[in-house]
């Protein structure tokens, strides 16, 4: 390296700390109040370490206002929301074979009791879309207290609890937005 270079590599340094100073400085002072930023480790492999959410029940950010459903695929989460906003209910699903695309949708139909598209009985469909002419829903499975999708079957069932079958009936109505979110 040239003798000039040198003073261009160290000030090139010095930009770089400045700047991540600067970044760390920032996302610190966005950091809610009564909550502690874990130190991150000095090995390399504390960097490959999966991130934690804190409170994986909250609701995610960006679903909307007003009385709606939440359901993020990724996640097998649901989230019942009020009309203000405030979360009801949140409760883990198991998604079918066939997933919805993420967006916003009415709820559109509802059974009392049928029989799935890989046979369980069900109760307490409430439908809001549909994946290549397969209706997608979230249901119960009656007498078990939680099934497992069959995989040679498309369903688009996606099941929870009696329990919380019984509180998404009573909640999502015709018309109830259900925001889907990967």
């Amino acid at each position: 390296m040239a003798k000039g270079s040198s003073g261009f590599v160290f000030g090139l340094t010095a930009a770089a700390l400045a700047t991540v100073s600067f970044l760390a400085y920032q996302a610190s002072a966005t950091v809610p109040a009564g909550f502690s930023v874990p130190q991150a480790a000095a090995s390399a492999s504390a960097s490959q370490a999966p991130r934690v959410d804190p409170n994986p029940a909250a609701l995610p950010a960006g679903t909307g206002t007003g009385e709606r459903v939440v359901y993020s695929v990724d996640a097998g989460r649901v989230w019942l929301v009020d009309a203000r906003g405030r979360v009801l209910r949140t409760f883990t699903v198991t998604p079918g074979s066939l997933a919805p695309f993420p967006g916003t949708y009415p709820v559109t139909s509802r059974s009392n009791s049928i029989t799935g598209t890989d046979g369980t009985p069900v109760e307490h469909v409430v439908r809001f879309t549909a994946v290549d002419g397969v209706a997608i829903g979230f249901s119960a499975a009656v007498g078990v207290t939680r099934s497992e999708p069959d995989t040679d079957v498309r369903t688009g069932g996606i099941r929870e609890s009696r329990t919380d079958g019984n509180a998404m009936w009573q909640f999502a109505t015709i018309g109830v937005p259900v925001v889907v979110i990967r």
